[in-house]
């Protein structure tokens, strides 16, 4: 890794930094397929601060991405089903700014190592149906799995479950 960029575990401490990356991101992200109301109802339900802690507590492992002093990306996953070994990528996102330079990939690879360390034999994921970041993830291996329809309030995520094995 090169080393002006450094990879920490997060902890609820860091949730004043994670959500203003959050709010950078969050709507720039999904314009392309959301309704600005989706993106709204999801941002509230997802990355207030309440919201974000509660994650944590619930078991979310996040990892927050530097260049230098400056947070430009986060990640979270947890175990999605121990006695299969599977883990889940809940979230991995970078700034609108920082995209294309190969840093999704060090962040992804950051999430990888720490499950696989932990006994994960697979990655899941979710990722809309028209979010442009499947293709990310099938450079780094991932495969569609199943589509899931996903209810959030009065809104649905229609979603590709992605898997990667990590033996």
């Amino acid at each position: 890794m090169n080393t002006k960029y450094s990879i920490r575990e997060a902890t609820i401490t860091d949730i004043p930094t994670i959500h203003p990356l959050a709010e950078a991101i969050w709507e720039p992200t999904y314009r392309p397929i959301l309704s600005r109301e989706q993106i709204d109802y999801m941002f509230e339900v997802i990355y207030t601060y309440d919201a974000l802690k509660r994650q944590m507590m619930e078991g979310q492992k996040f990892i927050l991405l530097y260049d230098g002093a400056e947070p430009i990306g986060f990640a979270a996953y947890s175990t999605k089903e121990p006695a299969g070994a599977v883990y889940k990528l809940n979230k991995i996102y970078l700034l609108p700014s920082r995209q294309g330079e190969g840093l999704g990939k060090l962040l992804l690879e950051a999430v990888e190592k720490r499950v696989r360390e932990a006994g994960a034999r697979y990655l899941d994921l979710n990722v809309n149906k028209y979010n442009k970041a499947k293709a990310f993830y099938e450079r780094a291996g991932y495969q569609v799995l199943l589509e899931e329809d996903i209810p959030i309030g009065p809104y649905w995520m229609n979603d590709y479950v992605m898997r990667k094995g990590l033996a």
